[in-house]
């Protein structure tokens, strides 16, 4: 089984935007899975929406990569899908829905994250684009 997830980037100063949901000890890049009849750039700007309280700016919205892993918290065999997008945004970052903390991380983080972000983080380390 795979579950289909969208995930915004956004590195600042070699650090990559992470979440962090209520009562939750892991860090997960901010995104979700779509609705029925979504495309990616829908559905991408609805979870930042609700999670960030920011606009994703829609022209800029650029397709980065998909990566593959275990889906944290299923059973064995269970896979997640990420479609990576990088974008601007105007607002301010506030955390919002469930999101209970907005953390910025470095690659000696990637313990606290999921086994997809953790390929992501090893991705963005190996560019130079990651501290």
């Amino acid at each position: 089984m795979l579950i289909d997830k969208l995930a915004w980037i956004y590195i600042v100063d070699g650090r990559i935007l992470s979440t962090r949901s209520r009562n939750k000890d892991t860090y997960y890049i901010p995104g979700g899975k779509r609705e029925q009849g979504e495309s990616d750039q829908e559905a991408l700007i609805r979870e930042i929406k609700e999670e960030l309280s920011v606009d994703l700016i829609p022209e800029t919205i650029k397709f980065f990569g998909e990566f593959v892993a275990q889906a944290h918290g299923h059973a064995e065999g269970i896979e997640v899908q990420m479609r990576c997008y990088t974008a601007d945004f105007d607002g301010q970052l506030t955390a919002a829905s469930e999101i209970e903390e907005i953390a910025w991380l470095t690659h000696s983080d990637r313990e606290k994250s999921s086994p997809v972000d953790k390929i992501i983080f090893d991705h963005f380390k190996e560019q130079n684009l990651l501290n």
